[in-house]
């Protein structure tokens, strides 16, 4: 049986303000923050709200075209054109998600004549943030108010927007990448 940790309002406040933070500290100030669906969506209307900076969407976990691969093509052009793009999302916990943002953006820089990304501002324009970051992640954030290594931490995190699910939807959710939590 998986460990259910539900993360309070108050954490999740408090992880906001420690990505308002980190993100102030450092020398790279984002155009736009870009919330990913559906975890991403919350934290990144909070982030906007604390940084006063607008808010744009991605929902990569629907898999329909128009609201995922779409909008990254049309970011694309715009990091690549030199607006600094943040993303967010809840948890960087295998780096699926952000490995699949990642790709898009550089396929799509790429389709848009250049060599990489990287050459026309793509990498230097786009990062990331998570309230939780796992250390075994495939992919690397930029930004992240917690740290965990799930070789260590099996905890299934229940943020405030998944808690008014029906628990067995919460359990479905976990159940799906067994080894996360096991």
């Amino acid at each position: 049986m998986p460990i259910f940790t539900h993360i309070s309002h108050d954490d999740f406040v408090a992880a906001v303000q420690a990505l308002t933070t980190a993100i102030a500290a450092d020398d790279w100030t984002p155009d736009f923050i870009i919330g990913i669906g559906r975890g991403g969506l919350a934290p990144a209307v909070y982030l906007s709200h604390a940084t006063g900076l607008p808010m744009l969407s991605v929902d990569v976990s629907s898999q329909i075209e128009a609201f995922a691969a779409a909008p990254l093509v049309r970011l694309a052009t715009r990091a690549a054109g030199g607006e600094r793009l943040l993303f967010v999302d809840d948890i960087n916990d295998s780096g699926r998600t952000i490995g699949q943002i990642r790709a898009t953006l550089i396929a799509a820089a790429a389709d848009g004549g250049h060599r990489d990304g990287s050459e026309h501002g793509l990498a230097g324009g786009v990062r990331f943030a998570t309230l939780i970051d796992n250390v075994r992640s495939a992919e690397r954030v930029d930004y992240r108010a917690r740290t965990i290594d799930r070789s260590m931490t099996k905890d299934w995190f229940v943020f405030p927007w998944e808690a008014v699910a029906p628990a067995q939807s919460i359990a479905d959710d976990a159940a799906e990448v067994p080894d996360r939590i096991a």
